[in-house]
């Protein structure tokens, strides 16, 4: 996919260049809403293509959401800019979360809007499905770690959002090693603790490697 003539993108602020990939965490829905607000609107004002993933109880008040925040949400939704879809339209395609066929989906989408004029998506998925046992969900890291690839060689912004109060200690560090942005206080920031996913990609073999010995 060529990326010429594609114009910078700033997040909360911040340009990206080198990373698109930002994991966001909220300790409530109205605090995620006042902080993603400019992500959403600024990039549908500008003729992007917006793709938010939502859970099912929670789509119709997210499309309510944007038309609050100024967003002529059936008409962007006509013209194919805006689609608001939920997890089982996406990363529970099928009934699991399967992490290559969740990045090709990811490549289509995003080639599929550029064959449709739009030169960037915004991609919001909320993970909230990941977090409630979901068939496949113990690859969620895995998935995270490699998804780096496509948006850095595509260019395209991904924020992923998490609730905190529905994460260990543990995956919360696991989603910061997989992500070099962190969404903190409105402010986005390089994580110190991002791995790169070669290497964290090897140490999650190796983990599941020691459960199966150890099984």
């Amino acid at each position: 996919m060529s990326n010429s003539g594609l114009t910078s993108v700033s997040v909360a602020g911040t340009p990206l260049d080198r990373y698109f990939h930002i994991c966001a965490f909220f300790d409530s829905r109205e605090q995620e809403y006042s902080v993603l607000r400019s992500y959403y609107t600024d990039g549908l004002s500008a003729g992007e293509k917006a793709l938010h993933i939502v859970d099912r109880a929670v789509r119709d008040d997210h499309r309510k959401r944007l038309g609050d925040m100024g967003v002529d949400v059936e008409c962007c939704e006509r013209s194919g800019q805006l689609e608001v879809v939920t997890p089982e339209d996406t990363y529970l395609a099928g009934g699991t979360f399967d992490p290559e066929k969740m990045l090709v989906t990811v490549d289509a989408v995003l080639a599929g809007a550029k064959d449709k004029g739009f030169q960037r998506t915004r991609i919001m998925g909320n993970m909230g499905w990941a977090l409630a046992d979901a068939p496949g969900s113990d690859r969620l890291i895995e998935y995270e770690a490699r998804v780096n690839e496509v948006l850095a060689r595509t260019r395209q912004p991904a924020i992923c959002v998490y609730d905190t109060a529905r994460l260990t200690g543990a995956m919360m560090l696991d989603i910061l090693r997989s992500h070099p942005l962190t969404l903190v206080n409105g402010a986005v920031h390089e994580n110190p603790f991002f791995t790169p996913p070669d290497v964290f990609l090897a140490e999650i073999r190796q983990r599941k490697d020691r459960v199966v010995a150890s099984a």
